[in-house]
C-alpha cells in the first residue's frame, strides 16, 4: 500500500473516530411533570413494603385544578402514565376487600368527594384507553382543604391498623383509608 493511501485511510479512521454522534451524550432536561413515587411504610429501611404509588407530578402554574382534573371525569391521577399503585398483600380500600397486585390508580374529582378507582388497565397512557369494566374497585373519599401545593403529590400517613393516602393539590385534599 502506498504511503498516500496508508495516511488517507488513517486520517479518515481516526476523522471518524472524533466525529461520531455527540448527541449520544446528551441528556434531556427534567420532565416538566417528573415521575415521584409514595409508600408505605414510607422508611427506605423497611424492604417490607405494603403499598406504592408510582406517579407523575403535574404542576398548577397559575392554573385552576378544576381545569386539570375535571371534576366528574376518570383522572389518571397525575400526568403522563396513569399512576400505578402496587399492593403487596391482600388489603382493604374502606371496607372493600383488594388482592394483592398491580392496578391502574384513577380518580373522578368533585367537589365534597373524590372517587379512587383501582382498575386492572395499569400500563396506559393517562386515562384515554380506561375502562370501567376492568375496575377492581371504586371508592368514596371525602375532601377537605389545605394549604396550597403546587405539584400534585401522595403522602402515606400511619393510622391504627393501616394507613392514609393522601392526596393533595391545590387547596384540595383527599384521604384514603388502607387497612390489613
Amino acid at each position: 500500500m502506498k504511503k498516500s493511501t496508508l495516511f488517507t485511510t488513517i486520517a479518515f479512521a481516526f476523522i471518524m473516530l472524533l466525529s461520531t454522534n455527540v448527541d449520544a451524550q446528551k441528556f434531556r432536561g427534567l420532565d416538566k411533570s417528573p415521575m415521584d413515587a409514595a409508600s408505605f411504610p414510607a422508611s427506605y429501611k423497611v424492604s417490607d413494603k405494603l403499598i406504592k404509588v408510582v406517579y407523575s407530578r403535574p404542576q398548577l402554574k397559575g392554573r385552576e385544578l378544576s381545569s386539570l382534573a375535571q371534576n366528574g371525569k376518570v383522572w389518571r391521577t397525575g400526568a403522563n402514565e396513569a399512576a400505578t399503585i402496587t399492593l403487596y398483600k391482600d388489603m382493604k380500600i374502606g371496607e372493600k376487600a383488594v388482592k394483592a397486585g398491580t392496578y391502574g390508580l384513577f380518580t373522578i374529582p368533585g367537589d365534597n368527594e373524590w372517587t379512587i378507582i383501582l382498575n386492572t388497565d395499569a400500563n396506559i397512557w393517562g386515562s384515554y384507553a380506561y375502562s370501567e369494566a376492568n375496575d377492581v374497585v371504586r371508592v368514596k373519599a371525602a375532601t377537605s382543604k389545605g394549604e396550597l401545593l403546587e405539584a400534585f403529590s401522595i403522602a402515606f400517613e400511619e393510622v391504627d391498623g393501616g394507613a392514609h393516602m393522601h392526596l393533595g393539590w391545590g387547596t384540595t385534599r383527599v384521604a384514603v383509608p388502607f387497612s390489613k
